[in-house]
């Protein structure tokens, strides 16, 4: 058989032209083949990149809202109220700035008082410890002759206490009578003028007439029954007060002079309530008269007229009566207190000659400090007065006006710090990296172009469940304040939790872990791949070998690696398969040779 050559030259002889078309045909055909031998379109390509060393940070992100450190209600422990508010909001203020005061009047005079109390105390306690002198001397002895003087004077006024006491009951005596005989008359006698029945005591004729005009039951014989038993005590009191006056005189003891002034008095006041019942029983008749338009007797209104006379005499001898009593036993008092007194300044004057007693002088010390201890309270409640800022901040708001009255516990101005910090919330995974001290950075919604620094300074060890899922507050200070951050804005804060400085690391997607998660390792090649740190990688037909490693720190991009591999070795950082083309066709010919056709 010929070969396909020898059919090409045989033919070519016959016809130059077809030559150069089939020579043609077997160079394509021949391009295509090979590619199709070397094509690596379907073939894994890997892009690589060398371990570099450098500074690797490792951080956690979080967001929150901004707050003052530190925000307090100012309110009084007192109430009152106030007089003054020396404060505005938003006004920066310094630890103890007076903010506000309440009406302070009670507590000042307080503080006076404890003042002079303790001056008074420790006077007391000089003049203990200070030697005697003369003019000390003269006041105990001028002391002492007071006190007997006052002693002296009482006995007088005693003396003539009784001596008016003794009058009074003589001038009482000299009407009694005359009341006692008119009062009798007045109620038991039977005046005709009266057109009373014959035989019938006045009393009788006055209760019987009212009984059968009046409009209330029983009144009229009430106030008969009553004028009659205060007559009939009345009489026997005055029967043995008359027969006691008549046996004493001015010349009788003291203790019978006092018993007759007080008998009388008890004496005229049973008189005095016996003439007011009369007067009831009289009233009455007259009133129940002229409610029925009856002209009341005459002899009515004089009986009235001399009861009125009866009561203003006997009150004045109650009167008198009464101020001799208690004269009597004012002085009587006065004397008794007196000789206590003398007594007292008598042991006081024996004791100052002998000089202050030890235990005096320890008195004299506690006493001093119970008063320094007065008056310190005394400026402890005046102080409650005056609301001072207990810390350097900012006036947030002001929750009264001067004027208002308030009590104990109301709030009146709302104080919060410069010092303004942030507060996170952060999942159980970040908050385990995060501890007090560590750096962050900060950056606001509210005010774009602004970053600042802080640092950690709480964080909750008690988290909040909500749903199953655990989150705890983690708060920054800020290095720095600025006035364009508002308590309330949100802020996004990037948390520092390691800083690596020399570190050999690689990209996080070169490093991988075994299947059992045990151990991690990345993807390197025994012999450098030419130009596979491109973008695009290079293909290569032998896989890459695995090298354990040991990590460190990581971030958001790197990976720290302890042990493994050296700064300068290239690991396998993406693995890639270049798409395939467009699936190749393949169409039959009609072969310039004549025989079957073959791939275009």
């Amino acid at each position: 058989m010929k070969t396909i050559f020898e059919k090409i030259r045989s033919f070519a002889k016959m016809n130059k032209k077809t030559t150069y078309v089939i020579l043609l045909v077997f160079i394509v055909g021949g391009y295509y083949g090979y590619k199709k031998i070397t094509d690596t379109s379907g073939e894994p390509r890997y892009v690589m990149a060398a371990a570099t060393k450098g500074t690797l940070i490792s951080s956690v992100t979080g967001s929150g809202q901004v707050s003052a450190t530190n925000e307090v209600e100012i309110k009084p422990k007192v109430s009152g109220d106030i007089v003054y508010i020396n404060v505005k909001s938003g006004q920066t203020v310094q630890t103890g700035t007076i903010l506000a005061q309440l009406d302070a009047t009670d507590a000042l005079k307080a503080v006076r008082d404890a003042e002079v109390n303790l001056e008074t105390a420790r006077l007391t306690y000089e003049k203990l410890v200070a030697p005697n002198d003369a003019l000390s001397q003269l006041q105990w002895e001028n002391t002492l002759a007071k006190a007997k003087e006052s002693k002296s004077s009482a006995e007088e006024n005693l003396k003539k206490a009784y001596d008016d006491g003794f009058n009074n009951v003589s001038n009482a005596f000299l009407e009694l009578p005359a009341i006692m005989t008119g009062m009798n008359d007045l109620l038991y006698g039977m005046d005709k003028n009266l057109g009373g029945s014959v035989g019938q005591q006045n009393i009788d004729y006055y209760a019987s007439y009212a009984q059968m005009n009046e409009t209330v039951s029983g009144k009229a014989e009430q106030y008969k029954e009553d004028v009659n038993a205060k007559y009939l005590d009345a009489k026997n009191s005055y029967d043995q007060n008359f027969l006691a006056y008549k046996s004493t005189s001015r010349s009788s003891d003291t203790k019978t002079t006092e018993a007759l002034i007080i008998q009388t008095y008890e004496t005229t006041k049973k008189i005095a309530d016996t003439i007011k019942s009369a007067n009831n029983l009289l009233q009455l008749y007259k009133d129940q008269s002229m409610e029925r338009n009856i002209t009341p007797k005459a002899l009515v209104d004089t009986n009235l007229s001399t009861l009125s006379s009866y009561t203003s005499k006997t009150n004045s001898y109650l009167t008198n009566l009464l101020g001799s009593t208690n004269d009597i036993t004012s002085n009587k008092n006065t004397i008794t207190n007196s000789s206590r007194t003398i007594a007292e300044n008598e042991l006081s004057y024996q004791k100052f000659q002998a000089g202050a007693d030890t235990l005096d002088i320890r008195n004299a010390k506690i006493n001093i400090t119970q008063k320094e201890n007065a008056l310190s309270d005394a400026r402890t409640t005046l102080s409650n007065y005056y609301l001072r800022a207990p810390f350097d901040g900012v006036i947030a708001k002001i929750n009264a006006e001067k004027g208002d009255s308030v009590s104990n516990g109301t709030s009146i101005v709302t104080l919060v710090t410069k010092q303004q910090i942030a507060t996170l919330s952060m999942n159980e995974v970040d908050v385990a990296k995060i501890k007090t001290g560590q750096k962050a950075t900060l950056t606001f919604d509210a005010v774009e172009d602004l970053t600042i620094t802080g640092e950690v300074t709480e964080v909750d060890t008690i988290g909040t469940v909500t749903q199953g899922v655990a989150t705890y507050n983690v708060k920054i200070t800020f290095d720095t304040q600025d006035e364009r951050i508002k308590p309330g804005m949100t802020v996004s804060a990037t948390i520092i939790i390691d800083v690596k400085t020399d570190a050999l690391m690689v990209a996080n997607s070169a490093i991988k872990t075994n299947t059992n998660g045990t151990s991690s390792y990345v993807e390197t090649f025994a012999t450098p791949l030419a130009g596979a740190t491109n973008t695009q990688g290079v293909p290569s037909t032998t896989l890459p070998i695995q090298k354990t490693v040991t990590i460190g720190i990581s971030n958001d991009t790197d990976t720290e690696i302890l042990s493994g591999i050296k700064e300068g070795d290239l690991v396998v950082i993406r693995t890639t398969t270049a798409a395939q083309g467009a699936k190749k066709t393949t169409t039959a010919t009609q072969s310039l040779l004549g025989g079957g056709g073959m791939p275009r």
